[in-house]
């Protein structure tokens, strides 16, 4: 029988500088009401010079691992799109520094729905059982990529990690992933994109139009978010036979407060099933989903057994959903700051 992937445990990590509104509206043409009425943002946290991704990513993943009593995995997959180097890779190096001796390590680059795509390597991973244990963590820097004098961008995004851990068991236990939905569209690559420092503009020779600083067409995306989180649900839903009236929790990227209630509104569910720390947070990019799902469990607000969906829209284009019944875990303590 091909085994399930259960989660056995789950774990997160913020930097400790918090960043309000008001701290930026001092420094960029923006203010406090700006920001809150058009992304639903009060703060965020970002890192210090010298703190990188794979600092957070360990942090987490230390909790993950905690959480879930286990000491060793066979598998390390970061999703991130702000390694510590172009090359390598940055999950080898977290797992050398967990003490993970010989695991494989590997990134995925799916930017904000990158956890998403993660989770479905893992399950992979296990289905295949080529692992029967792996660590996922999303992990991104994105201050230490925007631009310092882009009010929008700086408002948006926030530094965190978040982890779980996998390992293989029965299908009908709760915890069990039971299904995914995953997409892309690399023709509208241009409306989420770091033009310059890749191979195609590379570093040291950018061209004006080649811009080191993260860049989005906010408008274009707000409807591609919406409509491709909503559309990569409703896949997953039909695959389990389950009504939208049925799903507990919705777990989205929390790119945007009026996205996120767009697509709850999108899948007919009501804005109390929608799990939301954005206002404390920001967009953590792939560390968004389990940020939030963190959040949920710490807070005790998810209850074993109940029915949690996934979903997240990012650059590529890409998208994706999972779902699953929460497992009966012990209360995790909190591993950020407040």
């Amino acid at each position: 029988m091909t085994p399930a992937s259960v989660l056995r445990g789950i774990g997160s990590h913020l930097p400790a500088r918090a960043v309000s509104n008001d701290e930026l509206a001092r420094q960029l043409d923006t203010s406090d009401e700006w920001i809150r009425s058009r992304t639903g943002i009060g703060q965020r946290f970002v890192v210090e010079p010298g703190e990188c991704t794979s600092d957070l990513a360990v942090h987490a993943g230390r909790a993950a691992l905690r959480h879930a009593g286990l000491f060793q995995v066979d598998a390390v997959v970061l999703a991130t799109s702000t390694p510590d180097f172009s090359c390598p890779a940055t999950a080898p190096a977290v797992a050398a520094r967990l003490g993970l001796a010989g695991a494989a390590a590997f990134d995925v680059g799916a930017v904000c729905t990158g956890f998403v795509y993660a989770l479905a390597v893992a399950h992979g991973l296990i289905a295949g059982s080529v692992a029967r244990s792996v660590l996922v963590i999303g992990a991104d820097c994105f201050s230490t990529i925007t631009d310092p004098a882009d009010r929008t961008t700086r408002a948006i995004f926030g530094d965190g990690a978040g982890a779980v851990v996998l390992t293989a068991g029965e299908q009908d236990e709760p915890g069990a992933l039971l299904g995914f939905e995953l997409g892309s569209d690399g023709s509208r690559e241009e409306l989420i994109q770091v033009p310059g420092g890749g191979s195609r503009q590379r570093c040291g020779a950018l061209a004006a139009d080649a811009s080191p600083y993260f860049a989005m067409q906010g408008k274009a995306v707000f409807m591609q978010a919406v409509l491709g989180m909503a559309k990569s649900s409703q896949a997953v839903l039909d695959q389990l036979g389950w009504r939208p009236e049925q799903v507990d929790h919705l777990v989205a990227h929390q790119a945007n407060l009026r996205i996120l209630s767009a697509t709850a509104e999108q899948l007919g569910l009501p804005p109390e099933r929608l799990v939301c720390n954005i206002a404390r947070v920001g967009n953590t990019v792939a560390a968004s989903v389990p940020l939030a799902l963190h959040d949920a469990e710490r807070a005790g607000r998810i209850r074993p057994g109940e029915r949690v969906l996934l979903t997240a829209f990012g650059g590529g284009l890409t998208w994706g959903a999972a779902a699953l019944r929460w497992p009966e875990l012990p209360l995790s303590p909190s591993d950020s700051p407040a």
